[in-house]
C-alpha cells in the first residue's frame, strides 16, 4: 500500500526525475509481490528520494532511518512516507521486530547495511563494515534481499545522473553475516556497472 504523502512526493518530484536523468537498470528482479528487504550503498542523505522514485508507482519502500534524524519538524516527515526509526548500536529490538513484521505483510523494507554513509565530508580512510540487519531481517521475515547500488546522490549541485542498479534476490538462507557479504559482494559489482 502506497501512504498518501508518499504518492504525492513521489508526483510532485517527476520534474526532478527527469532534471537528474534518474535510471534504473535490473527492475526484472525486483519481485513483483510479496515482502523482501532492499538492502543499498549509501551515499548521500537523500539516497530514499531517488530509490522511492524508483519503485513507485508499484510498491513503496519502507525505510530503516537513524533515530537521530527523528527531530521536529523532520520525524513528521519521515512518519508520513512510511519510514521508522531504529537506535543504532543499541541492538533495537522493537525496529528489529517492526521491519520483519512489515516484510511479512509483503512491504518492501529499505536498508543501508553500512549503517552509514560511504564518505562523509573529508574522504573517509577506510570504508564502513556493513551490519547484519538487513540479513537477520530477511531470515528473520523469510523474504528475499534484494541488493541494489546507486550512484549520483553525493553530486546533486551539478545536476549529474543519478542510477540504480538492482541485482538478483538473494535467498534468507545460511548466517546473518555470510548473507550480509553475500549481499555487500553484490552490491560492489552492481557499484561497478554504474
Amino acid at each position: 500500500m502506497i501512504m498518501p504523502f508518499y504518492g504525492f512526493a513521489a508526483i510532485v518530484s517527476q520534474p526532478l526525475k527527469l532534471a537528474y536523468r534518474l535510471r534504473s537498470t535490473g527492475t526484472e528482479n525486483l519481485p513483483k509481490e510479496g515482502g523482501y528487504v532492499l538492502a543499498v550503498n549509501h551515499l548521500s542523505n537523500l539516497d530514499p528520494w531517488p530509490i522511492g522514485l524508483s519503485l513507485f508507482p508499484r510498491r513503496q519502500a519502507r525505510f530503516v532511518a537513524k533515530a537521530e534524524l527523528y527531530w521536529f519538524p523532520l520525524r513528521h516527515l519521515l512518519n508520513w512516507v512510511g519510514a521508522f526509526p531504529v537506535e543504532r548500536g543499541t541492538g533495537d529490538l522493537s525496529a528489529f521486530d517492526r521491519a520483519v513484521q512489515l516484510a511479512k505483510d509483503g512491504e518492501v523494507v529499505a536498508m543501508f547495511p553500512q549503517g552509514t554513509r560511504q564518505s562523509k565530508g573529508i574522504r573517509k580512510t577506510r570504508q564502513p563494515k556493513a551490519f547484519t540487519g538487513a540479513a537477520r531481517i530477511a531470515i528473520g521475515a523469510g523474504v528475499p534481499i534484494v541488493p541494489a547500488a546507486i550512484s549520483g546522490t553525493d553530486r546533486l549541485t551539478r545536476l549529474g545522473p543519478m542510477r540504480i542498479a538492482y541485482g538478483p534476490p538473494l535467498a534468507p538462507e545460511g548466517r546473518p553475516r555470510q548473507l550480509t557479504d553475500r549481499v555487500m559482494a553484490e552490491i560492489e559489482r552492481l557499484q561497478a556497472t554504474l
